[in-house]
């Protein structure tokens, strides 16, 4: 196992210890998991209602510019509906011919927030708009990734910040044995995933 291998199995435990302390501090906040959905107790809920900020104080209460500007925010979801389509499209037309497996939509696309029971309506009209779009680009990055990892798995020149989770597994840049000795590799690797999900 290579250097670069060893530090990649690390953060990956690193991630999982992160989560764990994640899970921990979220058992301070007494919710469970019932079918995906949290649940908190009645008690918590009541204590959370307190906290509520009513409609009229909470947009009384917003800047003018904010006011401006939201139609400008607001905006962007005909890009990010058009982009999700598009995404819909392109894993239905493409991914069957080269047998990459098809990325699942509902793993990036989270609808949780609005069961708060101390946000208004605006702010979870606010907070399922930020969750549309971050899931949405989350989405379009891993179908991007494996569409990358089948066509040009090969690692750039100069360090790119904030990398996808497949570009570890990229040639080196300029190493042509490996590339050619490696690609059918990679992407049968997309084809196994592909396989997994099936069973």
């Amino acid at each position: 196992m290579s250097n670069i291998d060893e530090l990649i199995v690390r953060i990956q435990g690193l991630e999982e210890e992160m989560q764990a302390e994640f899970d921990k501090q979220r058992g301070d906040f007494h919710f469970v998991m019932d079918k995906r959905r949290a649940r908190f107790s009645e008690e918590v809920t009541q204590l959370q209602r307190i906290s509520k900020v009513g409609l009229f104080t909470y947009v009384t209460g917003a800047s003018l510019l904010s006011w401006v500007v939201a139609p400008v925010i607001y905006s962007g979801v005909v890009v990010f509906l058009l982009l999700d389509l598009f995404l819909l499209i392109y894993q239905a037309v493409c991914f069957p011919v080269y047998h990459i497996t098809k990325a699942s939509r509902s793993d990036y696309l989270v609808f949780d927030r609005g069961d708060l029971p101390y946000l208004n309506a605006i702010e979870k009209l606010n907070c399922l708009y930020c969750g549309y779009v971050n899931g949405v680009t989350g989405y379009a990055r891993e179908v991007a990734a494996r569409t990358e990892q089948f066509f040009c798995p090969i690692k750039h020149a100069r360090r790119m910040k904030s990398a996808h989770g497949h570009y570890s597994n990229f040639f080196e840049y300029g190493d042509a044995e490996s590339y050619r000795l490696g690609l059918v590799r990679l992407r049968e690797n997309l084809a196994v995933a592909r396989d997994e999900a099936d069973r």
